[in-house]
């Protein structure tokens, strides 16, 4: 059976608990990985822009091993005319073992895994799924806490738009976190209530109980026209400022998928107040994701493609 990562809605804790053990082992004895995909050849096709996640899969297949192709998708075909089937299957032909794809439609991958025989990987559809942005994610939850049993995640900003958001509470709910969604009622549906999720649009009165801050970019360029008064007013609601600060709970996490938007989902006062505050006051942990992105990346790579790959279990 061919193996995909498409998204964490339904994903074990078992095989979430396996990738994380597999991404730490990695980033304990790298050299001992730097084959482990030798003679693979993995290619990337982005229908949307990415610098980060693009960067660090390309990373990842380098570090075990693998080569690493990206089409240039302004250069291909794809400006000719030729549909996203034949666009794949094209790319399939040339021998790849695994697809990464990034698509403005959300379950576009779900279509295509009937259609082709290779391991598809989420990159990110539409507004549906992030799976490895919440992996790298949880990567770095752990280099904090042994356990996400109880612990209280806090995600503030557009809830509406967010791929991260959705995969997150999939992978949060199921190794047992708390939940809450802040954000403003044009970004804030209410359908994951019904999860088990709770919903508030009131930052803060939410604060002070958060363990982890999880600040989400207001996506302009997915924003229809009115669903935010300005940008000024959202960070006067739900910006994480410098007066906010003194809510947070001590040995708090930031956390912040990027880009950051400074001055928008937070201040750069608060930015660097946090950033020289010691750990057990406040931990800033952007760059540890970023960090995280690259071992996790690697270690769902040698998951699904490896001597002892995986399939991904709901």
């Amino acid at each position: 059976m061919t193996r995909h990562m498409l998204g964490l809605h339904g994903v074990t804790a078992e095989s979430l608990g396996m990738i994380m053990e597999r991404a730490w082992r990695i980033r304990q004895n790298r050299r001992q990985y730097r084959e482990k995909l030798k003679g693979k050849l993995i290619a990337a096709l982005f229908f949307e822009p990415s610098t980060r996640t693009k960067l660090s899969f390309e990373l990842a297949a380098h570090w075990l091993g693998a080569e690493f192709i990206h089409f240039p998708l302004e250069t291909s075909s794809r400006v000719k005319g030729e549909s996203l089937l034949d666009t794949i299957l094209t790319v399939t032909a040339m021998g790849v073992d695994a697809l990464i794809i990034r698509h403005s439609n959300s379950g576009v991958l779900e279509w295509l895994k009937e259609k082709v025989d290779v391991p598809l990987i989420n990159a990110g559809d539409g507004a549906h799924e992030h799976p490895t942005q919440a992996l790298l994610d949880l990567h770095t939850m752990y280099h904090y806490f042994d356990s996400l049993k109880d612990i209280e995640v806090v995600m503030v900003g557009d809830i509406q738009h967010s791929r991260v958001v959705r995969s997150s509470i999939w992978a949060l709910k199921t190794l047992g976190a708390r939940i809450t969604l802040v954000g403003p009622p044009s970004l804030l549906p209410r359908e994951f209530e019904q999860f088990g999720i709770s919903i508030s649009w009131r930052l803060d009165e939410v604060l002070p109980k958060a363990d982890i801050v999880y600040l989400l970019r207001i996506q302009q360029e997915r924003q229809q026209k009115g669903l935010l008064p300005s940008l000024a007013d959202y960070t006067r609601q739900f910006g994480l400022t410098a007066g906010r600060l003194s809510l947070l709970k001590p040995g708090v996490l930031v956390m912040h998928p990027g880009p950051v938007n400074v001055g928008v989902e937070i201040t750069a006062e608060a930015l660097q107040l946090l950033r020289s505050w010691p750990r057990e006051r406040a931990q800033v942990c952007i760059e540890h994701q970023v960090a995280s992105g690259v071992v996790v990346r690697a270690a769902l790579l040698d998951y699904l493609l490896g001597e002892e790959s995986h399939e991904i279990t709901a």
